[in-house]
């Protein structure tokens, strides 16, 4: 379902996308159409975009086709989420000790809707880290 969400294509358009919004979190997946953790993950966002177009924006950018950020952000992992909130990078505390993204696909819409939410509710209150609402440490697996 990526092709249902607004793509960047340039450096200048991931910018000016984070720039730009006032009112609301900038969500920004980089990573590729192609990749079958993306392609769940933008399932998800699809699902979701309609719920949170009052206080979230989602975009999509292709690590390839821009590579302006891979080094700055370090986006090595095949489908990374990253958050901004009045050009602000906004961090989120899941207890795998990596605060800058997501970089694991998330395959529950409320679970992402949450997320995003927290995200939000903390950003307004001008927190530059949040705590997420779920631990995705792996304490609890074993």
């Amino acid at each position: 379902m990526s092709y249902m969400l607004p793509h960047l294509t340039s450096g200048w358009a991931v910018d000016q996308a984070i720039l730009t919004e006032e009112d609301r979190v900038v969500v920004i997946r980089f990573g590729h159409d192609w990749d079958t953790t993306c392609m769940s993950m933008d399932e998800v966002m699809y699902g979701i975009a309609e719920d949170v177009k009052n206080f979230a924006v989602i975009y999509l950018v292709d690590i390839t086709q821009v590579p302006d950020f891979n080094t700055m952000y370090e986006l090595y992992d095949p489908c990374t989420t990253m958050f901004f909130y009045r050009n602000k990078h906004i961090m989120i505390d899941l207890g795998t000790g990596n605060n800058n993204k997501i970089n694991w696909g998330i395959t529950y819409k409320q679970e992402m809707i949450d997320i995003i939410e927290t995200v939000y509710r903390g950003a307004k209150k001008g927190r530059g880290l949040v705590i997420a609402p779920k631990d995705y440490s792996t304490k609890y697996r074993y």
